[in-house]
Formats: structure tokens, C-alpha cells, sequence
């Protein structure tokens, strides 16, 4: 922490704006300009008084913050490490499992880029393997392995302090580092914008604690500009019917479990639900038509999500998390129509099967909970056996989630109202529309018909 008394102090500078008049205090420390701008001429004459004073007392100015050394905060004495540590610990029983495990990966950038030296003895994987999965983790950390704690203790001892946060230029390398992947190139944009909004949460938690004075991190304009993101989906994800039946076909082929993996695919297919909705699904939750109805359409109630987080995150340690619906409020259900075809499969799939009403709908092989890996292995296989090489590389069906984008996208094409189509799929009609907007197509030739009866302006009368 360099300090210097080379410190010049300013009258008040005071602006008349249209709407509200700023009373700005300037000051100069060695031979760097300072700012702090105030709503009211009295907290600006207090803060300006406070300099005045430590001047008096012959107290020395931080040059990165420009404030005297008594201003500075409990980021004094307090550790980076110690804080982040601190700071999971207080917020682990708020958060979901996910959460948790996002909040772990960006501490652990941040603390990587707040040491005061790289660790020359340690591999930098291991390091962020101890910080990640042990320092950050309230339930773990006090199982640590004896190479985990050599690791930890030593990040300890080399983490700054807090009040590196305070200088302008650490912080720019700090977001420098977090946008950075592992191998040198830029990370995804939605990786960055995650990392700033957990990081904004954590500087506000440091306020509240009095740890730091203000949140250092850009704003604005400033820190959108580089983490601009779009939630469209991208046209190429889609599959046409041909290919979606294909891949369909050969998954229930599938020597091992393909018949169960069928009627879940098959599930995410003709009601666009989301995969870790599917697999918490009961048998009870299908409402099937008698065999003998003229209307064969089923009906599927969703309540419950239980995405796969991996049980160091989860305060069961299970894998997978319960939790409820996405975008919904606590206990909130939904309902999605299932086609004809879908009807076939899941009657011939529960009777097979032998499943009970409580039973969960789609199983792994020992009965509980399909496992995501068996998902995307079977999805990939089936990828692989029916699309050509050029469409495996491409993005179409990539992931299992596109079978989602590919319902959905279909309601909006065939005409279902948005409003409607949003209420199958469990978003919002703004989200719905955000989404899938760039995929709807084919609705131009009757879109033109009607602009056409609507009329053109009368024909001007003839001037003659």
C-alpha cells in the first residue's frame, strides 16, 4: 500500500443541472486528480472537512484510493480469501445448488487474480480444484485432504487484502482474468455476464458488512458493453420432422434401455418440456384417454424440476435437487398437451414397464432417477448413427434441450397463440417471443393476404 502527504485540497465545484444541482469535491493526491461528486452541500462540506482534518493531522493519503489512511475500511486487515471464505459461508444455506456452484467457480477466478504471486509449487489446476470444490464449499472444506489444506494455506497467506478492490487498475485485471478461459481465449459471453452478477452481489454483501465503501465494479454502459448476450435461439438447432423421427426411431432401438430412453425423448419432443422436468415426473402425473376415445390426447401435469447438480452442491448429497418450476412461484403447476403419438408410447411404456401411479415415469436402470449422462450419451449416439457427418458437426440437435427449442418453436409456427404456447412451455410470452422470434417462419404468404384485404388508400381523383 503506497501512501504519500503530497495532498492539495479545493473549494466545492457546484453544478446547476436541469433537474438537480451536484456539489462536487476535488482534491489532489500526489499530483492525481480526485472526485466525489454529493447531492446536498452538506455532505459535501462534511466530506470535505474530513480531508481538511486528516490533513491537519499529518495523516498520510492512500495514492489508489486517494482517501487518508482512516477512511479506508475493515478491507484493512482482512484477506481476500478470508472474506470470500466468509462470504460463502453466510450466503450457503440461501442458495440452491446451482447457485453454489456458480458462486465457487467465480470466487475462485477472482481469488487466482488477487494473489500476490502464482504458485510455483503447486499446478495451477490443483489450485483452482482446492478452491473450487474444497475452500469454497461450507460443507467440504473441513474434509479437505492434506494436499487441499497444504494448497488452501498457502493461498491464505499470498491473497491481498480486500481493499485491493479500491484500485481502479486492479480491479480491470481482476475482470480481465474472469473473462479469460483457462487456454488464453475470451470466455462466452453468458459465462461473463454470470461472473458480473454474482460478483455485483458479492461487492454489495461487502458493503453491507462494511468491508468496502462502494461497489468498485464498472457500471453502466461500461460493463454491459462487453457481456452482451441474447437468449434467441439459434435456427440451426432446430430439427425437421424427418430428422427428429430418426433419431427417435433409433434410440428406441437401442439394445440397452432403448425403450424406456424412447418414451422420455419422445416426451421432450411433443410437449417441449425440459429435461430435468421429464425426469421428475410420476406415473400419475400423465392423464391417458381410454383406448376406445375418439380424442386420444394426453395430458401432462408438471409440478416439480429436479436438474442434476452433483451431490457436493446439494444438502441431501444427492446428485439431483428438487426444486420448483423455473420462472414459477413456489408450488405453481403447469399443463401440455400430448399428441396422439405421444399417447401411444407412454401406454405401451407404463405397461411394459409395470409402473405404479407413485413410480417415477422415466427410470434409470436400478429405478431411481435417470441420469443425466445416460441422457446425453443416448442422445449422442443417436446423433451419430442417423445424422450425416456434416449435420452431426452442425448445430442442429446438438443438445437434448433442442427438442424443446424444436416444440415450441413448431406451436409458434402452426398458429398457437403465444400466449397459450407460453403457458405450455412455462415461460413468460416476452421470454417465449425473445426466444423463438428469428425461428418462426412459413406465416409470410398468409400475413401478406391479409395485409392485402385490408386495403391500400383510395386512388386520388383525376385532376383533370
Amino acid at each position: 500500500m503506497e501512501t504519500t502527504y503530497n495532498v492539495k485540497i479545493y473549494k466545492i465545484l457546484t453544478y446547476k443541472g436541469a433537474r438537480k444541482t451536484t456539489y462536487t469535491v476535488r482534491w489532489v493526491v500526489a499530483g492525481k486528480p480526485w472526485r466525489e461528486p454529493f447531492g446536498t452541500v452538506a455532505l459535501a462540506e462534511g466530506f470535505r472537512s474530513d480531508l481538511i482534518r486528516a490533513t491537519g493531522k499529518g495523516e498520510a493519503f492512500v495514492t489508489a484510493t486517494g482517501l487518508p489512511v482512516s477512511h479506508r475500511s475493515k478491507s484493512a486487515a482482512m484477506s481476500w480469501y478470508a472474506f470470500a471464505v466468509q462470504y460463502v459461508d453466510a450466503r450457503w444455506p440461501e442458495l440452491g445448488g446451482n447457485s453454489r456452484k456458480n458462486t465457487a467457480k467465480t470466487l475462485t477466478a477472482v481469488t487466482v487474480a488477487l494473489l500476490r504471486a502464482q504458485p510455483a509449487q503447486f499446478d495451477p489446476v490443483a489450485v483452482r480444484t482446492a478452491l473450487r470444490e474444497w475452500a469454497f464449499n461450507a460443507t467440504r472444506r473441513a474434509d479437505a485432504p492434506r494436499d487441499v489444506v497444504a494448497i488452501l494455506r498457502w493461498v491464505e497467506r499470498n491473497s491481498l487484502p480486500v481493499w485491493a478492490w479500491e484500485d481502479t487498475e486492479r480491479v480491470d485485471g481482476v475482470l480481465r482474468a474472469v473473462d479469460t478461459r483457462l487456454d488464453g481465449r475470451q470466455a462466452a459471453a453468458w459465462s461473463r455476464k454470470r461472473h458480473r452478477r454474482i460478483l455485483n452481489v458479492v461487492m454489495k454483501h461487502a458493503i453491507r458488512r462494511r468491508v468496502l465503501r462502494a461497489n468498485p465494479l464498472p457500471k453502466g454502459k461500461e460493463s454491459t458493453a462487453v457481456t452482451r448476450t441474447s437468449n434467441a435461439v439459434d435456427k440451426r438447432s432446430l430439427m425437421n420432422a424427418d430428422q427428429a423421427a430418426a433419431l427417435l426411431d433409433w434410440i428406441r432401438r437401442r439394445p440397452r434401455g432403448g425403450k424406456r430412453l424412447h418414451a422420455f425423448f419422445a416426451t421432450l419432443y411433443y410437449c417441449g418440456l425440459r429435461p430435468e422436468e421429464a425426469v421428475a415426473m410420476r406415473v400419475q402425473d400423465v392423464s391417458l384417454p381410454e383406448p376406445d376415445a375418439a380424442d386420444q390426447w394426453c395430458e401432462l401435469l408438471i409440478h416439480t424440476a429436479t436438474p442434476e447438480i452433483g451431490k457436493q452442491w446439494t444438502d441431501t448429497g444427492e446428485i439431483h435437487e428438487q426444486r420448483d418450476l423455473k420462472g414459477r412461484a413456489e408450488g405453481e403447476t403447469r399443463t401440455a398437451p400430448g399428441h396422439p403419438a405421444l399417447t401411444r408410447v407412454l401406454r405401451q411404456h407404463i405397461e411394459e414397464e409395470r409402473l405404479k401411479p407413485g413410480d417415477l415415469l422415466f427410470q434409470g436402470e436400478t429405478g431411481g432417477i435417470l441420469a443425466g449422462s445416460v441422457i446425453r450419451r443416448a442422445w449422442r449416439g443417436a446423433r451419430k448413427a442417423v445424422l450425416p457427418p456434416h449435420v452431426f458437426d452442425s448445430p442442429t440437435g446438438r443438445r437434448v434441450y433442442d427438442n424443446r427449442h424444436t416444440r415450441l418453436t413448431k406451436w409458434l409456427n402452426d398458429g398457437i397463440p403465444p400466449a397459450q404456447a407460453a403457458d405450455w412451455a412455462g415461460n413468460s410470452v416476452p421470454v417465449l417471443l425473445a426466444t423463438y422470434a428469428r425461428c418462426v417462419e412459413g406465416q409470410l404468404p398468409d400475413l401478406k393476404k391479409r395485409l392485402e384485404a385490408a386495403g391500400d388508400l383510395p386512388e386520388p381523383p383525376d385532376a383533370g
